[in-house]
């Protein structure tokens, strides 16, 4: 009678590489082809957001009401930032560059993503805002917008709360008459 014994060398456990997590990264586009970049970036399963504003346009002979982005010719697609992902991102027609330094983009904070989203989804009357780099930071601690931050600003005799996406330097300003304001 004959026995096989099988030995098996000693199985090295492969190295844990730590996964990367997905980041926002702002999109430099071609002018007016943002809607169709960030199609082209959903059918390769990137995460997109482009954020829209309804505007009626008047001519002489008609009115037309219009969606357009938020911030012409950039958008934000959400990836994980090795060269891999990175290439397949720029490789679509139509995007110029990723906003950063080196071309390698400067990943943009959820924070900023979330603020401008709740901001153009919420009832509130908002518009566009000129970019800030100094300005009292603040807060709102009560109703929809709560948890919001931004920049405080007097326009007009109304205060506006002014929500910035630094690495396009492009802002939007949300009217906060009514809402509890507090210094971040």
């Amino acid at each position: 009678m004959s026995t096989n014994i099988q030995s098996w060398p000693d199985l090295i456990p492969a190295p844990i590489v730590p996964i990367q997590a997905e980041n926002w990264y702002a999109l430099h586009t071609r002018p007016r082809h943002e809607k169709l970049v960030a199609l082209r970036l959903n059918e390769r399963g990137v995460e997109t957001f482009l954020p829209m504003v309804t505007e009626v346009h008047r001519w002489s002979d008609r009115k037309k009401v219009l969606q357009l982005p938020l911030f012409a010719s950039y958008l934000f697609a959400k990836f994980v930032p090795n060269r891999t992902e990175r290439l397949r991102v720029l490789r679509v027609g139509g995007v110029l560059a990723l906003v950063g330094n080196s071309g390698e983009g400067a990943p943009i904070p959820n924070e900023q993503i979330n603020a401008v989203r709740a901001a153009v989804e919420s009832p509130l009357t908002w518009s566009t805002h000129p970019f800030l780099q100094i300005g009292q930071r603040v807060r709102i601690r009560t109703g929809a917008l709560d948890g919001l931050e931004g920049i405080l600003v007097s326009r007009n005799g109304s205060h506006r709360l002014v929500i910035s996406v630094d690495a396009i330097q492009r802002s939007l300003a949300v009217q906060v008459e009514g809402y509890q304001v507090e210094a971040a």
